[in-house]
């Protein structure tokens, strides 16, 4: 594998992409459609994602409107989104489920916050992983004499300079989250 700089920029890229949609997923005082992105729905003879069922809005600041497609299966859509352990009590109204967000107590803000890091810390971990991926390229390359020992630790403090700014990243994106989660 040779090495490369922008790939592994783009691999941490990936890692904090993937670590903003795990935290859209978390909910806050607010309603946000991608709260409801992970409910699956026993469709058709098989699990299907809410988002290939019906269409989410918001309404309100503390309400999401769920319209289903299929009259047939606004019961399961709405027993669904009641069994996916997201505290939901939705309210069916033929094809339109709205579904109100209660207030979050403070306990159960904590609660979000720390699964909000726990989310962070699996990026931190990832990144690190792309890091430990470039260094022992680096290494491989200086030892087989593709890359003299000066260029290989410029080329390390440049891979470790990109994990650094991707960490800062991963910190300030889960900071802005719990600043979030904990606003009344």
């Amino acid at each position: 594998m040779a090495y490369n700089l922008a790939e592994l920029k783009t691999r941490m890229q990936k890692s904090i992409t993937s670590l903003r949609d795990e935290l859209a997923g978390l909910r806050t005082g607010r309603a946000s459609a991608s709260l409801l992105e992970p409910v699956m729905v026993e469709a058709y003879g098989s699990r299907t994602p809410l988002s290939q069922l019906a269409t989410v809005t918001v309404p309100e600041p503390r309400m999401l409107s769920v319209q289903v497609w299929d009259r047939s299966l606004a019961m399961v859509v709405e027993k669904a989104i009641r069994d996916s352990g997201l505290g939901l009590n939705p309210m069916g109204e033929g094809q339109v489920i709205r579904v109100p967000l209660p207030e979050l107590n403070e306990e159960r803000r904590r609660d979000l916050s720390k699964v909000a890091h726990n989310y962070a810390e699996a990026a931190r971990v990832a990144v690190r992983h792309i890091r430990r991926d470039g260094m022992d390229t680096l290494k491989k390359a200086e030892k087989d004499g593709d890359l003299s020992q000066d260029d290989a630790r410029v080329q390390a403090d440049l891979v470790q300079k990109a994990t650094d700014a991707a960490v800062t990243e991963i910190d300030q994106v889960v900071a802005a989250k719990e600043a979030e989660i904990m606003q009344v």
